[in-house]
């Protein structure tokens, strides 16, 4: 009698559990586990015990279908924030870790009999000086002066690299990837500027109070304007979605304006000019004009460095210590900048200036990736010093260009700057030979987005930023991509 009970129960267990009904069976048992989760975190104080089911379901959609996971990825991206970790090391949670686990999911994938990239992807040349330019991280990570923080640079540019580079390439191949793409950003980057800018107006918008209204989302004002800059092409991409005149058309081009006026009272000056220099180069990619471009801003530096260098000229434009200050007025700090009394314009060039003298200490393979911060204070010229270059938030020398000289040497900026004009000029020689008005757009897009980044990195060291490198590599990847799908001549 009992035994026949004990079936009777087993079947009715079963039945409930049976393939038909597993799902609702799972979402239950599922809620139970966070459930316990939960309060187990709560009772015992080991508060991280409350995110392991989440972390554990991750993981599994991760093996299942990384697809997914790498577009919660990009959504994560806006709401991502920086934690600093002993010994000067830090992360940006939740990507960093999504990233790595992507590239290690992505690896074993291609790993398995008959997933491979395409051959054309990788043997492109936009890839290989891609490649060179990693390899070459790599190369003066062994000769470094402090080797252990460029290992972690070099660790960090390959996970990069592998998710939003080889990974994208991978996954973002048509027209509905790009939507996919887009709108997957548009959301979560809304809500933070939203909040960001609720915030600001609670202060009066005013320019001081924008520095402590961006936590947890963005580090600074640059990190936060560079976003929304990045984020104008897109919208101007989106814009072609849109039937004239609709609603839906409508409604996109108040956000793109309200997107607009959070870019002005960002108050960041390089997100102006980016955004300047993106329009300009719309018509400078359109009329074919890309090469004289490009040559143009190289003389344009070698005459401009030339001049500071020549008889130390560079010594007449000192700051006046007492005078040097950090201003509470946008419009103090626009005069400021151009009479040279901005700290910010200032503490510039003093870790500019250092930059160029560890330059010619190591000038073939620089001081290893990362290392500037560790080393520059001995090279600094006093005449220089402004009240914050005792560097409390250990910022780095802001320009990725004299970054990568000082680190990587004069070839691995050299390798950076191939990679750099030829994606520019192949991307022009891509957008020209591509009939389909639609694609002729994404190439379009993608391009003022590399030339927005490349803006910014004349006085800003981005690429290392999730919010900024992530972008870069996508819109790289697809270039690359464009190049080999959609392209009618060759």
């Amino acid at each position: 009698m009992s035994t026949g009970g004990r079936s009777t129960t087993l079947n009715s267990f079963w039945q409930h559990i049976k393939p038909a009904s597993l799902p609702e069976w799972f979402f239950w048992t599922y809620g139970a586990i966070i459930a316990c989760s939960i309060l187990l975190g709560i009772a015992t104080e080991l508060y991280f015990l409350a995110g392991l089911p989440a972390f554990f379901l991750l993981i599994y959609l991760t093996i299942v279908d990384f697809r997914k996971v790498f577009f919660l990825l990009i959504a994560s991206i806006p709401l991502s924030t920086e934690i600093v970790l002993p010994n000067g090391f830090g992360t940006d949670l939740p990507s960093e870790p999504l990233i790595v686990g992507l590239m290690l999911v992505f690896l074993i994938y291609l790993a398995q009999p008959g997933k491979r990239l395409d051959i054309r992807f990788l043997l492109h040349p936009i890839t290989l000086l891609l490649v060179a330019h990693v390899g070459w991280i790599y190369l003066t990570t062994f000769t470094s002066s402090l080797w252990v923080v460029s290992l972690k640079f070099a660790l960090a540019k390959t996970w990069y690299v592998a998710v939003f580079y080889f990974m994208a390439g991978w996954l973002l191949t048509t027209e509905k990837d790009i939507r996919h793409l887009f709108w997957t950003f548009f959301y979560p980057l809304l809500f933070t500027v939203l909040v960001v800018f609720a915030r600001h107006g609670l202060d009066g918008f005013t320019f001081q109070s924008i520095h402590k209204v961006l936590h947890p989302f963005y580090r600074n004002h640059v990190n936060y304007a560079v976003s929304l800059a990045l984020f104008a092409p897109l919208m101007w991409l989106a814009l072609s979605w849109m039937a004239p005149h609709s609603r839906k058309r409508k409604i996109m081009i108040g956000i793109a304006a309200f997107m607009l006026l959070a870019v002005y009272l960002s108050y960041t000056r390089a997100a102006y000019v980016a955004l300047l220099v993106a329009a300009g180069g719309y018509f400078v990619v359109r009329w074919r004009l890309t090469r004289l471009a490009i040559a143009s801003a190289l003389i344009a530096s070698v005459i401009t460095f030339s001049f500071f260098a020549y008889r130390n000229t560079y010594l007449l434009y000192a700051p006046d210590y007492d005078r040097t200050i950090a201003h509470q007025s946008f419009d103090n700090l626009i005069e400021a900048t151009y009479k040279m009394e901005d700290i910010s314009t200032m503490e510039r060039l003093y870790r500019w200036i250092a930059g160029v003298y560890m330059s010619k200490e190591y000038p073939l393979v620089g001081f290893g990736p990362g290392n500037f911060l560790n080393f520059y204070k001995s090279y600094t010229v006093n005449s220089f010093q402004t009240y914050v270059s005792n560097n409390p938030e250990q910022s780095g020398i802001h320009s990725y260009y004299l970054m990568t000289l000082v680190d990587q040497g004069i070839i691995g900026l050299l390798l950076f700057l191939a990679l750099s004009f030829y994606t520019l000029i192949r991307g022009e020689q891509i957008y020209h030979s591509i009939s389909d008005p639609p694609r002729k757009r994404i190439v379009m897009m993608a391009l003022l987005c590399l030339i927005v980044i490349h803006t910014f990195l004349i006085i800003n060291d981005l690429i290392e930023v999730d919010k900024v490198g992530s972008f870069f590599f996508i819109y790289t990847a697809l270039l690359v991509n464009a190049d080999i799908r959609w392209r009618q001549i060759f």
